[in-house]
């Protein structure tokens, strides 16, 4: 709940990792007056986790920006539909249009050095014997396409406390794109080795967003937080009062 009826930043983290990614973002929204929180995202599925985010949106009193990383980008393009959600800032993240998934818009572009690097693992569906699959990030392969620029020891934790993604994550469709009603910005990671910059820059193009582009690996928020911050700020700025 927001309690001093500021606007409350909702900061929805990508696969492969927890909201710790926005541990130097944090503290710097806090001290900028602003009410902050950071949800743990499921990354079982497109609608399962929109509807995740999108029920704490609804039990936020006051106006929400939301902030979305990667697959998170994905999530809050169909949560951000929430009466009370002012804009929406994509940062390295698949702004996906109607119905489409991040499998049909990936697959108009290159493959970046993320899809070499995944490893499926079969895992158990809730109590029956049914086995889906969830994808992860090579432990020794993850600094380099996740975090290029981030600090050695940083990545090497991020590395072996990955969230992981299930499958189907990558096929299920969004049902509506709120880009299309709610005030967009985008951060496209020019460096980035997971997303390729070319994938954001369309997504961003395509909804008609305010862009900026910062040289940087896919962890952007990790390695050049004030850009994250300034991007933020502006949509709070240009959207609350």
């Amino acid at each position: 709940m927001s309690r001093t009826g500021r606007p409350t930043v909702v900061l929805v983290h990508g696969a492969f990792a927890d909201a710790s990614v926005f541990s130097r973002v944090i503290p710097e929204l806090i001290a900028r007056g602003l009410n902050v929180t950071a949800p743990a995202v499921p990354n079982r599925g497109l609608l399962g986790d929109s509807a995740h985010i999108a029920l704490i949106v609804r039990e936020t009193d006051g106006p929400v920006v939301l902030v979305g990383h990667s697959y998170g980008g994905a999530v809050i393009t169909v949560a951000g539909s929430e009466d009370n959600v002012r804009a929406l800032v994509y940062v390295a993240g698949y702004a996906l249009d109607e119905c489409e998934s991040l499998m049909d818009m990936q697959s108009g572009f290159a493959a970046s050095d993320l899809v070499g690097a995944l490893v499926h693992t079969p895992v158990p569906v809730d109590d029956s014997t049914a086995q889906g699959t969830d994808v992860t990030v090579e432990i020794d392969r993850f600094p380099s396409v996740f975090a290029a620029d981030v600090a050695p020891r940083i990545a090497a934790v991020l590395a072996v406390s990955q969230r992981p993604l299930a499958v189907q994550a990558l096929t299920e469709k969004a049902p509506t794109a709120a880009w299309k009603t709610k005030p967009s910005w985008g951060l496209v990671a020019t460096a980035d080795r997971a997303i390729s910059p070319e994938v954001q820059r369309y997504g961003y193009q395509r909804a008609g967003m305010t862009i900026v582009e910062v040289a940087s690996s896919h962890l952007v928020m990790l390695a050049h937080p004030e850009s994250v911050i300034e991007l933020i700020e502006e949509a709070v700025r240009a959207t609350t009062r």
